[in-house]
């Protein structure tokens, strides 16, 4: 059993059904799910943009409107597929014994884990447009080239979707995700620069925060954002597909262990 829990995870094509079973379910339930990560980043944007804006004007070149925009974009995805990944999937492996019966079919435990990755890298997507097309509409952004941050959107919702996972596996309960919340969300959050810039933190504080994968997310989102160009997106990818990738394995493993005893 032990040797099993450790063999890299195969998925199949068949865990989109995964993906597709959670969008059909999300369909249904779109109403609260978008009041939840739509309203917050919203509030955020009005009280501090408008507000904060007056007085910083702007912060290395960029509005703070549309630099507080960027990272709250940012923020919200992480945020998004974090709660989905943790609360969801929690309830669809404990309480409502999903996987228990998606596991009778031919559907593995690494089919259910790329499927939910996928689902919440997806609801990161499209929870985080609203909040794009109204920072437009409140003239936060004012460049075409915040398009390209959709796809960013996406790839920041599959890394966060992972480490989400394996906290759904270890849990015991729902207070389990304070933890996990406390510890690392809310640092990320405060830490990463979606409310100022990394560079004004101690050097030691630079240094870990940009291992954090926030910090990259925001590197990503910001210059497209505000029409600046990008530095060094190579990196800042492959700093998030690795964060996804490695999620994916460790999401495997413990989710395996969990389901298969």
């Amino acid at each position: 059993m032990a040797y099993m829990n450790l063999v890299l995870p195969r998925p199949q094509i068949s865990a989109l059904k995964i993906w597709q079973r959670n969008l059909l379910v999300w369909r249904k339930l779109l109403g609260p799910s978008m009041a939840f990560s739509f309203g917050e980043p919203v509030i955020y944007l009005l009280g501090l943009g408008y507000g904060l804006g007056q007085f910083i004007g702007e912060v290395g070149g960029i509005p703070y409107f549309t630099f507080l925009a960027a990272g709250l974009l940012a923020a919200s995805a992480m945020n998004v597929a974090s709660f989905e990944g943790m609360f969801s999937v929690f309830t669809r492996m404990t309480h409502q014994q999903t996987y228990d019966a998606i596991l009778a079919t031919p559907l593995t435990v690494d089919d259910i884990v790329a499927g939910e990755m996928l689902w919440c890298a997806t609801k990161s997507l499209l929870n985080t447009l609203p909040i794009l097309v109204v920072a437009f509409l409140l003239g936060a952004i004012e460049n075409w080239s915040a398009l390209g941050a959709i796809p960013v959107f996406f790839l920041v919702g599959l890394c966060f979707a992972g480490p989400a996972l394996v906290m759904a596996a270890l849990a015991a309960s729902y207070d389990f995700f304070n933890y996990y919340t406390t510890l690392l969300i809310t640092p990320m959050f405060i830490f990463s620069g979606v409310f100022y810039p990394v560079a004004t933190l101690p050097a030691i504080a630079q240094v870990v925060v940009n291992i954090l994968p926030l910090s990259h997310a925001i590197a990503l989102i910001r210059p497209l954002v505000a029409g600046q160009p990008l530095v060094d997106p190579a990196l800042h990818v492959a700093v998030l597909v690795a964060y996804a990738a490695v999620g994916y394995v460790a999401a495997s493993v413990f989710i395996r262990r969990r389901l298969i005893r």
